[in-house]
């Protein structure tokens, strides 16, 4: 059956996380190059766009792009990401203004808290509600989808930051891309690779070894992320975004070997991110 299902995946859609990249990087030159040259401020919102989303949504196809094609439908990935990555920025604002309000100020540690957990509501609501999602593989692709929301939401609303602020375009530029390049290695790795230790959790079974390998991937995510906030160093940013990049790339590759080792129960298999739907044997 995995056989079959694998010929419903032709190798180029296993490589679109590239076409998404190269194609997405070239709009965001040609729309910067359009408002430097005229200056005129109807090109800002297409740039913030292009800038915060198109590196995180190139990893998400990735993620999504297994050889098995994707565990997860193209309208449960956008509305994770759009749901998500609205919730998770709005919560984690209002419970950090409230923190701030309390405290006088928000230790690092809290706000790698509160994000990451904000970021964690619209997954938790998927593996309650909605079990045909409860296989390995479709953890770290909507892990990745909140995180990737998150992350271009907070990315745009820093590159405006920065554009009302200096008034410069060059600013806002360095800004994004900046933001944009470095959040695979950030909100989309440690969401991601906690999700998936979630999605274990639920098909685990052994659950007590379960439980305690997320509890210990949301600690190491909410630390990294503490981690990184509290530093300028460039040395370690740089170590904390090759650790947080390079699990994510292992998780994914694992949770993709675990979904083609598991057998699917029978049913039909929801729509895939190309739109196909095949039966189960």
């Amino acid at each position: 059956m995995m056989s079959e299902l694998s010929a419903r995946v032709p190798r180029r859609h296993r490589f679109a996380w590239l076409l998404v990249l190269v194609g997405g990087v070239a709009a965001y030159l040609i729309v910067l190059r359009t408002l430097v040259a005229t200056q005129n401020p109807l090109y800002v919102p297409s740039l913030l766009l292009l800038g915060s989303a198109v590196v995180p949504a190139a990893v998400l196809v990735y993620a999504a792009s297994g050889r098995q094609g994707s565990p997860v439908g193209a309208g449960v990935i956008a509305a994770v990401a759009g749901i998500g990555g609205v919730f998770g920025t709005v919560a984690a604002g209002t419970l950090e203004y409230d923190t701030l309000q309390r405290l006088g100020a928000v230790p690092m540690i809290m706000v790698g808290l509160i994000e990451e957990s904000a970021k964690l509501v619209v997954p938790i609501v998927i593996l309650i509600f909605v079990r045909r999602l409860r296989v390995p593989a479709a953890g770290v692709v909507i892990g990745v989808a909140s995180g990737m929301g998150f992350a271009t939401l907070e990315t745009m609303g820093y590159g405006f930051s920065a554009l009302l602020q200096t008034r410069s375009i060059a600013e806002l530029d360095q800004t994004l891309l900046l933001r944009g390049l470095l959040s695979p290695a950030g909100h989309v790795a440690w969401t991601g690779i906690t999700t998936a230790a979630l999605w274990h959790v639920a098909s685990a079974p052994r659950k007590g070894r379960a439980v305690l390998l997320f509890l210990g991937a949301f600690a190491g995510s909410v630390a990294l992320h503490a981690l990184w906030d509290g530093t300028n160093s460039v040395l370690v940013r740089a170590i904390v975004g090759l650790v947080s990049f390079g699990a994510l790339l292992i998780v994914v590759r694992r949770s993709r070997r675990l979904g083609s080792a598991n057998p699917i129960p029978p049913g039909p298999i929801p729509p895939d991110s190309m739109g196909t739907s095949v039966e189960r044997a």
